[in-house]
């Protein structure tokens, strides 16, 4: 299907978006990325907690397609999966990189929730839950925001991670752990979160 008679259609398919890309047709690029990228952007935020970091990733990420459109073939989770497979790939490499690059221990983040006498309103528990989330060491990490926030099946992030099923879940159970840890040092439980992570 050419990117002509796709576009007959209400939405071109990604396949054919793709095909149109790798013959270099950059209006089939920015559907794709009008499509894709608030998506890349939201995982990498989740991952990196820096929002440029985050745009940076969305972009690159993108940029692989532009530049590998012509061997991309689709497989399982279409061509949604293959990027936010490069994208937490891409996140992981700089969770790594500012490891190497800073062995002290990341500075306590200042805590601008009411006091703990005051209502607990949502952004505060928002904040404690992704101060939890980013204490979490990286695969930890991108295991809870593969599942729980972009809502891959076990299987679909382990296969994203390059991990066996088992190996996945283990890692899985002991994020949820180093989680409830973490969220009850800040004197809340999982459930005040809305689940028993």
């Amino acid at each position: 299907m050419t990117l002509a008679s796709a576009e007959t259609l209400s939405e071109p398919d990604d396949a054919a978006l793709v095909a149109a890309v790798a013959r270099r047709d950059a209006s089939a690029f920015r559907l794709l990325v009008d499509r894709h990228a608030p998506a890349l952007h939201r995982l990498a935020y989740r991952m990196l907690g820096d929002a440029s970091e985050a745009e940076d990733v969305t972009q690159e990420a993108l940029l692989r397609l532009w530049d590998h459109a012509d061997v991309w073939a689709p497989r399982g989770g279409g061509l949604p999966a293959w990027l936010r497979r490069i994208a937490s790939n891409l996140c992981l490499d700089r969770l790594r990189r500012r490891a190497r690059m800073s062995e002290a221990p990341p500075p306590e983040r200042i805590d601008e929730a009411p006091p703990a006498d005051a209502c607990l309103d949502a952004e505060r528990l928002s904040a404690i839950a992704q101060n939890a989330l980013q204490a979490l060491p990286d695969r930890q990490r991108a295991a809870v925001v593969l599942t729980y926030y972009e809502q891959l099946s076990n299987l679909a992030a382990a296969d994203m991670l390059g991990l066996k099923l088992k190996a996945f879940e283990s890692l899985l159970v002991r994020a949820r752990a180093a989680l409830r840890t973490h969220i009850a040092a800040a004197g809340i439980s999982a459930a005040d979160l809305g689940g028993g992570a």
